[in-house]
C-alpha cells in the first residue's frame, strides 16, 4: 500500500505532519477527515519521480538513525526475516514499535517502497543520508542470493564491531585529550593573570629579578599583548588546511606523509586496513563480485592514499592478477592482509580468512591505542607539573630574593 506524506490542522488550528499509507492520495485525505485533520497537503512517498524523491528526503531533515540505532535496527529487522517473516510484515512491525516519529516515518516509506514493488535495497538507496553505498550492496547482495536473514545478521555483526572498535579507540584518546585541555587552560590562567600581578608587585622594586621571572613575564607579557593575534592565524592556517584537503591531489599526498609518522601513522595504516579487509569479507561472502566488493570496500577507506591503492589493485584484479599479489604490491598495507589474501585464494576460503585478518588487525590497532594512551597519561602530568612549577618557581624566586634583601 503506497505512503503519502500529509500536513494537516486538527481541531485546534495546530499543524500536523506525518505519514498515511492508503491506495490513493483521495483516499488518505479520507482517512486524514476520519481523524478530524483537515488536510492541507497530501503528496506521495513512494512514486518513483525526483519531486517525490525530495519529498521523501525533505521528511528526514536529520539523520534518523545513529551509528548504534542502524546496528540495533538491522539486528531485529535480520532476526524477524530470520525468523520465516516476510519483509513486508518485518517492516510493519518495526514501523509499529518504532521510538520516534521520524523513525516510524522512515520504516513506513521503507515499507511502501516494498509493497510497491521495488526491491528492498532499491527501497534503501532513497535515503543516502540514513544507508551507505556499502549498506545497500550488501542487502542487494543478500536479496539476490535468497539469504537476506544471514545477510543482515552479518552486517549488523559489521556494525557493531565497528562501533566497538571506534569506541575503544575514543576511550584510548579520551582522557590524554581532557588532560591535554586542561593543562593548556591552567597555562594560561596562570600566564595572564597570575604573572601580571607578580610584575605588579615588583615593578617598583629596583632589584634585579631572577633571570627565570624575567623570562616568564616576557612570555606572559607576548601571550596577552599576541595571543589573540597567534589564535587567529592558527584558525586561519587550520582553515587553510581545511579547504586545502579539498583538493584531491593535495589530500592524498597529505594522508600519504601522514602515514609516515612514527606512531600515528602506523595506527591510521592499521585502523584504515581492519576496516577494508573487514568490510571486503563481509561483502565477498555475501555474494558480491569481487571487483564490486573491491570498489566498495576502496570507498570505506577515509586515508585517500591507501584508498589509491586499493584501487590499483582493484585495476590489477580486473587484468587477471590475484587479489593477494595485488594488494601484497601495495606496500601502505599490511603484509598480514597479503598473506591472508592468498591463504583464503589457496583454500577457497577468501571471505573467512579476510575475517580473520580484519580481526587481527583491529585487535593490534586496539593494542596500540591502548599502549600510546598508557604512555601518553603519564607524560601529560609530568609535562604538566614540570610547566606549572616552573610558572611557581618564576613567582617565588622573586618573594625569596626579596626576603633575603630585607634581612
Amino acid at each position: 500500500m503506497p505512503a503519502y506524506a500529509f500536513e494537516a490542522l486538527d481541531t485546534e488550528g495546530a499543524t500536523q505532519k506525518g505519514v498515511i499509507e492508503a491506495d490513493t492520495a483521495r483516499a488518505a485525505r479520507g482517512l486524514l477527515r476520519g481523524r478530524s485533520l483537515v488536510p492541507l497537503e497530501v503528496r506521495p512517498v513512494a512514486a518513483g519521480d525526483a519531486g517525490t524523491a525530495g519529498a521523501a528526503r525533505g521528511l528526514l531533515r536529520r539523520r534518523v538513525f545513529t551509528a548504534t540505532g542502524l546496528s540495533i535496527w538491522t539486528r531485529q529487522l535480520a532476526g524477524l526475516v530470520g525468523s520465516g517473516l516476510t519483509l513486508e510484515r518485518a517492516l510493519t512491525a518495526l514501523a509499529d514499535e518504532a521510538e520516534n516519529e521520524h523513525h516510524h516515518h522512515l520504516v513506513a516509506a521503507l515499507r511502501a517502497e516494498v509493497n510497491a514493488g521495488s526491491s528492498f535495497a532499491k527501497a534503501l538507496a532513497r535515503f543516502p543520508r540514513e544507508f551507505s553505498e556499502i549498506y545497500i550492496a550488501v542487502v542487494g547482495a543478500g536479496e539476490q542470493s535468497g539469504h537476506l536473514g544471514l545477510v543482515l545478521e552479518r552486517l549488523a555483526d559489521d556494525l557493531e564491531e565497528r562501533q566497538a572498535l571506534n569506541a575503544k579507540l575514543l576511550a584510548a584518546t579520551l582522557y590524554p585529550a581532557i588532560v591535554t585541555v586542561a593543562a593548556i587552560v591552567i597555562v594560561l590562567l596562570l600566564m595572564t593573570y597570575v604573572v601580571p600581578q607578580v610584575a605588579n608587585v615588583f615593578a617598583g622594586t629596583k632589584r634585579a629579578l631572577p633571570m627565570l621571572t624575567v623570562l616568564m613575564l616576557a612570555l606572559s607579557s607576548f601571550v596577552r599583548s599576541w595571543g589573540l593575534v597567534v589564535l587567529g592565524a592558527l584558525a586561519v592556517a587550520f582553515a587553510s588546511l581545511r579547504l586545502s584537503l579539498r583538493n584531491p591531489a593535495f589530500r592524498e599526498r597529505f594522508d600519504a606523509g601522514w602515514l609516515k609518522l612514527p606512531l600515528v601513522g602506523r595506527l591510521a595504516r592499521g585502523y584504515n586496513a581492519a576496516r577494508f579487509a573487514g568490510t571486503l569479507a563481509m561483502l565477498a561472502g555475501a555474494g558480491v563480485p569481487i571487483l564490486k566488493a573491491l570498489q566498495a570496500a576502496a570507498e570505506t577507506l577515509g586515508n585517500r592514499a591507501m584508498r589509491a591503492d586499493a584501487l590499483d589493485a582493484l585495476v590489477l584484479v580486473r587484468e587477471g592478477a590475484p587479489l593477494a599479489s595485488a594488494i601484497g604490491q601495495k606496500k601502505r598495507f599490511p603484509g598480514l592482509l597479503g598473506m591472508f589474501a592468498r591463504l583464503g585464494e589457496q583454500t577457497g576460503q577468501l571471505p573467512t580468512m579476510l575475517q580473520r585478518a580484519a580481526n587481527q588487525l583491529s585487535a593490534e590497532v586496539q593494542r596500540r591505542a591502548l599502549q600510546m594512551a598508557t604512555l601518553l597519561e603519564p607524560l601529560l602530568i609530568v609535562g604538566m607539573g614540570l610547566v606549572v612549577m616552573l610558572i611557581v618557581l618564576a613567582v617565588l624566586l622573586p618573594i625569596i630574593q626579596l626576603n633575603q634583601w630585607v634581612r
